[in-house]
């Protein structure tokens, strides 16, 4: 599958912006999809995820209430709503794609099959 994330940008603090990824080339609803991010300097994170039918969503703690994740199956396309966001919050952040993801894994990056170019979301302060 190919993914394709887009939406970032330049933002305030507490300001909000919307990532969307858009999936192409094999059946998206088969798939749990995640965000991750990438600040300069520092390791991947996890974000948040989401399962393949949407039933079930997963956020780092340091996101937790002001992101939130959710997917459209009819559009293929998975979305990061961010509220109120911080300084820390700058990175790029990227969607990733993965089949027979488990709970256990979920929040790591090994669990994913499939990864996005990349946004990136600078917050100002």
């Amino acid at each position: 599958v190919q993914l394709q994330a887009s939406g970032g940008g330049l933002v305030q603090a507490g300001g909000s912006l919307r990532l969307s990824c858009a999936a192409s080339g094999r059946p998206f609803s088969r798939y749990s999809m995640g965000w991750f991010r990438q600040a300069p300097g520092k390791e991947r994170e996890f974000v948040a995820a989401i399962r393949a039918n949407g039933g079930s969503t997963y956020y780092a703690d340091s996101v937790k209430g002001r992101f939130t994740i959710s997917r459209d199956n009819a559009k293929n396309t998975m979305y990061l709503q961010m509220n109120s966001l911080k300084p820390e919050d700058t990175a790029v952040y990227y969607c990733a794609a993965g089949s027979g993801v488990i709970l256990m894994t979920i929040r790591t990056s090994r669990a994913y099959d499939y990864w996005g170019q990349g946004t990136k979301v600078t917050v100002s302060s």
